[in-house]
């Protein structure tokens, strides 16, 4: 259990991923451009095997903003897309209304 206080240190937004590649020499990891409103960032996913890139394009999902960058196969991550996962099915969070880019997620 953490505490309500701890909880709102995490800092979530809508993201719009206006570019996806996958990382040469990795099975599943998928390099995100992420559109946060008023930046962009870069995200490391491990869902090659689940998501093609030009599937994810101009789409817009959840992610968590404010964790310290970390490098993956060389390539930093500095947000992280959120997803649910289930017996191997993995699925990635996304608002059902259209929202702008950068929206807090309360």
């Amino acid at each position: 259990m953490i505490s309500y206080e701890e909880f709102k240190k995490v800092e979530m937004r809508i993201g719009k991923v206006i570019s996806a590649e996958k990382i040469p020499g990795a099975k599943k990891l998928l390099r995100l451009v992420v559109d946060f409103g008023n930046e962009k960032r870069q995200a490391v996913s491990g869902i090659a095997d689940q998501y093609k890139p030009e599937d994810l394009i101009g789409k817009k999902f959840a992610f968590v903003v404010n964790l310290e960058p970390r490098k993956f196969m060389g390539v930093e991550s500095q947000c992280m897309i959120l997803a649910a996962e289930k017996d191997g099915k993995v699925a990635l969070l996304a608002p059902v209304v259209d929202i702008e880019e950068g929206a807090e997620i309360l």
